[in-house]
């Protein structure tokens, strides 16, 4: 199976930065698309941003201009580099692999992979 692994959140005031990583492991074969998503207590999880295998991008109009994703795709990880952040951006931060497949003597694929989350908390 694949394991997803994040890492980088933390505390930040307003204004500052964070740079969180996604490292997907197990017999990965390929993954279509890598992305990350957050939840906000008392909220639903939404899509902050996802990218493709070949570099396409997509942004949650409320984070375009601050946010940036990318990939290694050599590394199986995906980055999420956040600036100017905001109290708003408060939530936990879950990466998502999308369109799993692995090879481990035969092919298998998944939808769908989720890894633990990551707080994210931006105060003074």
């Amino acid at each position: 199976q694949v394991q997803l692994v994040e890492s980088g959140g933390g505390l930040v005031q307003p204004g500052g930065s964070l740079r969180l990583s996604c490292a997907a492991s197990g017999s990965i074969f390929s993954i279509n698309s890598m992305g990350w998503y957050r939840q906000a207590p008392g909220k639903q999880r939404e899509l902050v941003a996802d990218i493709t295998s070949a570099g396409s991008t997509n942004y949650a109009d409320s984070v375009k201009g601050r946010f940036t994703i990318s990939r290694d795709n050599a590394k199986n990880t995906v980055y999420l580099q956040m600036n100017s952040l905001k109290p708003e951006d408060t939530a936990v931060y879950y990466c998502n692999a999308g369109g799993v497949t692995t090879y481990s003597g035969r092919y298998y694929y998944a939808d769908s992979y989720w890894g633990q989350g990551t707080q994210v908390t931006v105060s003074s």
